[in-house]
């Protein structure tokens, strides 16, 4: 198969969205199929033999590491040189809306797939009041296409019940070579509590922005005697955390990646994630895969992932005192933490990235399939 795959965010940029493509990407082209990534320009030519077709962009304002890339007749053009079987548009915004237009003009099969809850992240930067225009676009967009793929069965449900139609699940996955129990040391152990390798360390991954709720860990340190905490990541809302946290055991340790990351999720002693929009969390799988007992909100995508005192504890989200209660409960029982630790490590070994692309490229069969026999009809 011949795929375009439009998105609004691609490498160097580092998130779970990234991550869910790259794989992707990787495995498809593995497989045979040839894959064209049409994306705001980041430099990149060429992933794992797939050809990187950049748009320039300008920073988003409100999060400046996001590029702004707007359609133009070019894209149209690279498309007719690689004359794709299907095109799949991830998160159709901006740059993603030259997907849903080159596949009506030049009828070419469309599949979308959803992975930020962006009507969730309004009320966190004050535009909550349009929640309810924003699922208009976006049914209008996804409404389009003849498969929409969600990363959870909360997303799927979501979607579902806000008119968008043909919605299916893209099952999760995690790089369990790259994550694992046995790169815990304790040079990361320092490097992360800043020379404090023996005090109780709690990890958080991922972006630094405002609607991941990343302040509310810090009741959780303070009800941990002695306890220290890693925030690995960067984002928009870092100097907003740096004044928040000021005077607590917080390291702002940047970006880790590769073996680094693996590393620090294996040393620490609970990953910790008060985010209530997520649509996977696909984080809380590298954390489980290296063996880092999570504590995190029930909300979302996560009661997917996590099964409550099996492979992690989940709080109530709008309980203030939950997070507390559940990391308070970790330390207290170091057997019962010790069970989660294998647990979840099991957890995520059932979830390859090389199950997550067949199952997509079975979805893209299907459409095809499905638009075959529509024009024999």
């Amino acid at each position: 198969m011949r795929i375009a795959l439009f998105t609004e965010t691609f490498l160097p940029k580092v998130d779970g969205i990234v991550t869910r493509l790259r794989h992707t990407v990787d495995h498809l082209q593995r497989l045979g199929d040839q894959v064209l990534v049409i994306a705001p320009d980041g430099g990149l030519k060429e992933h794992k033999g797939a050809k990187v077709y950049g748009v320039s962009g300008f920073p988003l304002p409100l999060y400046p590491e996001l590029k702004l890339a707007l359609p133009r007749p070019a894209i149209g053009e690279e498309l007719e040189r690689f004359k794709p079987d299907l095109i799949h548009v991830v998160n159709p915004a901006v740059l993603g809306l030259a997907g849903l237009f080159y596949s009506k003009t030049l009828n070419i099969p469309l599949v979308a797939s959803y992975h930020t809850h962006l009507p969730e992240y309004l009320q966190h930067y004050g535009l909550g009041m349009l929640e309810g225009l924003l699922w208009e676009l976006l049914k209008a967009g996804h409404n389009q296409a003849e498969l929409n793929l969600c990363t959870s069965t909360a997303m799927v449900q979501a979607l579902t019940e806000h008119g968008i139609e043909r919605v299916d699940l893209w099952q999760r996955g995690v790089d369990t070579e790259m994550f694992q129990p046995y790169l815990a040391n304790q040079e990361m152990r320092s490097r992360l509590t800043q020379g404090h390798p023996d005090s109780p360390l709690l990890l958080y991954v991922g972006r630094l922005s405002a609607e991941k709720e990343i302040e509310r860990i810090k009741p959780v340190v303070e009800s941990i005697p002695n306890a220290r905490l890693a925030l690995v990541g960067d984002g928009p809302n870092r100097q907003n955390l740096e004044k928040h946290f000021a005077g607590t055991p917080t390291n702002f340790v940047g970006y880790l990646q590769g073996l680094e990351l693996g590393a620090a999720f294996a040393s620490a002693d609970a990953f910790i994630f008060p985010s209530r929009t997520e649509t996977l969390g696909l984080v809380l799988l590298e954390a489980m895969a290296a063996g880092c007992p999570v504590v995190a909100a029930r909300s979302g995508g996560i009661p997917d992932i996590v099964e409550d005192g099996v492979n992690g504890f989940l709080f109530d989200p709008k309980d203030e005192n939950g997070a507390i209660a559940a990391t308070q409960r970790l330390f207290a029982n170091p057997n019962e933490r010790e069970t989660l630790r294998h647990n979840a490590r099991r957890e995520a070994e059932r979830w390859s990235w090389s199950a997550a692309t067949q199952q997509l490229r079975n979805y893209y069969r299907a459409v095809l399939d499905s638009r075959i026999m529509l024009a024999a009809a």
